[in-house]
Parts: C-alpha cells; structure tokens; sequence
C-alpha cells in the first residue's frame, strides 16, 4: 500500500507542514540506507547513543522530502521538505505500523523466546515458501523499532506473515503484539541469559506470552517453559479462551511426545507419538539446538495440518541458517 504524507499526518492525529504530498513507500530510520528517497518517510527516532534529529541535515541533502520528527524543532532550513511533528516519534512509527497491519486479514505467525527467534522464523519460510507469498522479519528485526519496520512490509500479494519480537525489558511487548497482531504463536525457549531487565524467569516468562494473549494457537516446549510458565493449565487465563495448545516434549505429557533421536552421518531420525501413533522426520543436523528448534518447526506444521508424508521431506531439506545475517537493532533484545 501507498499512504500520501497528509493521510499519514491523519493516521498519527499530528500537525504536519506540507509542501507537497508526496506518496510514501518506505519507512527509514538510517542515514546510511537511503534508496528511494523521493518515497521515503524518515523518523528522528532519538535513542541512547544518537538523535534522529541530528541526521536530518545529511538526509535532506540527499533528497528525503518527508519526515516525522518531534515537537518544537525547527524547520526553517528545509523549505522543500514535509513535516510532522509527533510528541514521540518511535510511538508514530508503531502507530502507523500498526494502522497498516489492521488492514490485512493474512494469518500471521509470531514468534518469541529467549533465542531460537531467528532460526525457527528462516525455518518456516524454507518450509512455507512454496505454499505461500510469505512476508517475514528481516535478519533479526525484532525490537520496538525492527517489528514495525517487518511488518509494513506487508501488501495485498502476502498470505502469511512470520515475525519475530524481542524484549529487553518489562512494559514492551504489548506495544510489539498490537504492532504483530499473530493468529499463531511460536515460544522457542526461556533461559537465564539476558536478565538484566526483568525480576526473574517469571517475569520474563510473562512479558512475552504478552504476545500470545489472542493467538488461536501456541506452540511450545513443555520442559524449555516450566517452573516460569504453564500456558495450557496454570497460566491458562493469560490466554484467548479459545487459543489451542500444541506442546512437544521429551519428559512430560504432550501433544508431540518424543520418543527416540538417533544421529548418524549429520542427520538425526526423530521419532514422535502424535495423536495416538507413530511419526518420524529426518532433519540434517545433530546439534541439539537444531534438533529443538526443528521439532517446533515440525509443531507448527502439524498445527497447520499438513500431511505427515509432506511434512517429512520438507524436513530433510531444512538448510543451515546464516546467522551473520541477524542485525541488532539498539541494545539486546532477548
């Protein structure tokens, strides 16, 4: 979709110069990645380190015309360009995220934990790929500015979004899942590392399933989650009354009960009771955290219906994930 810069200054209820209306495509938030300026909407999103603001000179010259900025700066030396003028720039860019995503019906996969975001979401696009025009988090882009920038990405073409947030700290998630919106869910993992930010496992635990609070289904690992988090008894009111819970696990009761990991040659045979019988997959990895994160994949797609014969030789065809291609946005998001 394209917005004009009015109709954005419509969307964030903000008072805006406008010396043309330009069409907006693009959001940018780097002075260094500008490609199609004359379409680019830029936001002086100030953080710990660097002001937004103080690149507007740089990104001007370099042909932006549209800009959001703060309240009370000055735009006496830009005469070709528009403004608006927010109270809190990083809440417009949510905001107009979050208009754009209310605007797509498209089943939305979000995804949270304390690591395994990336390799579970790069998964299911291998898996997906060729039954759906997916749209999904770039690299890493999981932060409170990274899931707005994924999810205005969305057009009429998707069919499925997969997403990934991350939270460095209390009181954050819940701006990340009004922004993701996800019909399924995907918990990866909680551990220990990352901490600083929260009171205990607990806590943390919590704060994500903020995410998960409307999902009409939930993928996780029973052990990976417990004593911090029960989503399918304890914690049950956390949830939608009507959100199903799919748990693997290779101790206690769940839907995917594994039974058996043999690994030889680089691969690993995983054998599973589901629904009263057996199933296998053959993964090409045997490190554990791939194991793991492949049998979430394999939840998912048995969440999503697929036959068991296909589900099987997608599996086998899963690739390595480069993780040089992550970007971290600001500090760590976990």
């Amino acid at each position: 979709m394209v917005y004009s810069i009015q109709k954005i200054a419509a969307i964030l209820e903000a008072d805006a110069s406008v010396k043309d209306d330009s069409a907006i495509e693009y959001l940018l938030i780097d002075s260094r990645k500008i490609v199609f300026p004359q379409t680019s909407l830029f936001f002086a999103i100030s953080g710990p380190r660097r002001d937004g603001h103080d690149f507007i000179s740089e990104v001007y010259e370099r042909g932006v015309r549209n800009f959001i900025i703060k309240e009370g700066f000055s735009i006496s030396a830009f005469p070709e360009a528009n403004f608006i003028w927010v109270t809190a720039v990083l809440e417009a860019l949510q905001k107009l995220a979050f208009f754009h995503r209310n605007h797509f019906l498209i089943p939305v996969i979000g995804i949270t934990g304390s690591n395994g975001k990336t390799i579970v979401k790069e998964w299911l696009y291998q898996l997906l790929q060729q039954d759906h025009h997916i749209v999904r988090s770039p690299r890493s882009y999981n932060s409170q500015i990274g899931v707005p920038l994924s999810v205005w990405q969305i057009n009429e073409q998707h069919t499925l979004g997969i997403f990934e947030a991350g939270i460095s700290t209390v009181n954050e998630m819940q701006q990340l899942a009004e922004v993701i919106q996800p019909t399924m869910g995907v918990f990866t993992n909680l551990s220990g590392v990352h901490n600083e930010g929260f009171a205990d496992n607990r806590q943390k635990a919590l704060e994500k399933a903020i995410l998960f609070a409307n999902v009409q289904s939930l993928v996780f690992c029973r052990e990976a989650l417990q004593p911090f988090l029960l989503p399918a008894t304890v914690d049950r009111e956390l949830f939608a009354g009507s959100t199903q819970f799919f748990s693997w696990s290779r101790k206690e009761n769940a839907l995917l009960q594994i039974l058996s990991e043999e690994k030889k040659q680089q691969q690993t045979f995983i054998t599973a009771r589901y629904q009263g019988h057996k199933i296998s997959v053959l993964i090409p990895f045997t490190d554990q955290v791939s194991i793991n994160n492949a049998i979430t994949c394999w939840c998912v797609l048995l969440q999503m219906g697929y036959p068991e014969k296909w589900i099987s030789e997608k599996m086998k065809q899963l690739l390595p994930v480069d993780m040089r291609m992550q970007l971290k946005m600001g500090r760590a998001h976990v």
